[in-house]
Formats: C-alpha cells, sequence, structure tokens
C-alpha cells in the first residue's frame, strides 16, 4: 500500500495542527482556507457531555432556529386532515396529506427531510415509529414538530430551524450552515446552535458538563474548539 502523502493532504496538515485548541474565529477561517472538495460541504458542530444519555433528566434535546439557515432545501412533509392541507401547501410544505402518505410512509417511503403533524393526527401516525423513529423523523412535541400552527412551524423549518439531540454515546452531532456560507454567517450559526444547546437543560450549566467541542466539515478533519469562549 503507498504511503505517499498528497499535496492536498499536506495543505490541510498546514492548517489543521494536532492538538491545537482554536477559538471560534480562527477555526471557521482555517475552514475556509483549506482545501475545497467538488461539493459544499457541511460545516459540523461536535460536543461532548459527561451527562448520562440513560438518565432522562439529563437528556440533551430541542432544536435551534439558525439565523442564516442550514444552506440546504429542506423538504417538509405535513400530516394533517384533509381540510388542512391547501393551508399546509400554501406555507410551503411539499407534501401534505394523511391517509395515502401515512400509506406510504408504511411501506418505508421516507422522501424527505422533517415530518409535522397536527395534534389530531397523533393517533394515526403512532404506527409510522418503525419507520420514522430510527430515521430521526417522528414528529414530537418536544421539538415542535406535532404543532397546530401549521403555517408557522413550516415556514421556521424551512428556514432554518434545526433539531439537535444527545445520542448514546453522549454526544450532539449537528449541522451549523455550509462551506461557502460567509464567516460572519457561519459564527452567528454556531454561537447561536451552542446557546440553544447550553440553554436546553439546566444540567448544560453544571461545571465539566462539556468535555470536548469539535468544528468540522464533511470530508475534513475536526477542530478541537476553546470550551471557555462559550461559558460566558
Amino acid at each position: 500500500m503507498s504511503t505517499r502523502v498528497t499535496k492536498k493532504r499536506k495543505e490541510i496538515d498546514k492548517l489543521f495542527a494536532e492538538g491545537k485548541v482554536y477559538r471560534l474565529e480562527d477555526a471557521i477561517e482555517a475552514i475556509k482556507n483549506a482545501p475545497r472538495a467538488k461539493f459544499d460541504e457541511t460545516v459540523e458542530l461536535s460536543i461532548n457531555l459527561s451527562l448520562d444519555p440513560k438518565d432522562p433528566a439529563q437528556a440533551i434535546r430541542g432544536t435551534a432556529l439558525l439565523p442564516h439557515g442550514t444552506g440546504r432545501n429542506v423538504r417538509v412533509l405535513v400530516l394533517c386532515r384533509p381540510e388542512d392541507e391547501k393551508k399546509a401547501k400554501e406555507a410551503g410544505a411539499d407534501f401534505a396529506g394523511s391517509e395515502e402518505l401515512i400509506k406510504k410512509i408504511s411501506g418505508g417511503w421516507c422522501d424527505f427531510d422533517v415530518a409535522i403533524a397536527t395534534s389530531s393526527m397523533m393517533k394515526e401516525i403512532a404506527k409510522l415509529g418503525r419507520v420514522l423513529g430510527p430515521r430521526g423523523l417522528m414528529p414530537n412535541p418536544k421539538t415542535g414538530t406535532v404543532t397546530d400552527d401549521l403555517p408557522k412551524t413550516i415556514k421556521e423549518v424551512k428556514k432554518g430551524k434545526i433539531e439537535f439531540k444527545m445520542d448514546k454515546q453522549g454526544g450532539i452531532h449537528v449541522g451549523a450552515g455550509k462551506v461557502s456560507f460567509e464567516k460572519e454567517a457561519l459564527r452567528d450559526n454556531i454561537m447561536q446552535l451552542i446557546k440553544s444547546i447550553i440553554s436546553s437543560n439546566q444540567n448544560m450549566n453544571k461545571p465539566q458538563s462539556i468535555k470536548s467541542m469539535f468544528l468540522s466539515t464533511t470530508m475534513g478533519a475536526g477542530l478541537r474548539l476553546d470550551i471557555s469562549e462559550f461559558k460566558k
């Protein structure tokens, strides 16, 4: 096997010094200056927590409205009564309906990014848990995806409202924008995301609740962030 180091790899190694801790603005600068992939990579925030994911009181889950959006077209599905379909479509939903969509999803179709449901549909969609649950698409009141204010919810999701959730290893991994974003836009999005995560649970205010925090791109290495910058 060849051990030749490519020119691109050398350029990346210069920017991403192993063991270095970055201020947020410096990390964004490094990401913006790194060699680009052939597609617009997602900038991802990863946080490792000292909280117990098995303890419901310590579980971290919530939403954040990114001020500059996600940089991608979010396909929204709305499960609602026939009388609400027109309202949902006018608000920007890509798909809206009830029985026909439920049957389609039960068969394994999941060609959408976010599923929203009205409260009157909860009984009917309960059976979709086995399909939507593993994919993180099941409507949930805690994340605002079960609602009776369809126009507001759909517009927020389209604008940049995202969900974050702690995994079984005590980590949170969520996209905060695209590499093509202006540096200020990325910083605004990341700061809002971190603020939303910290304020989502009182346990996040405990000392050492955050073990480490990294910023990376889809194809790039992770940059360790200076946690003290976000504890003000």
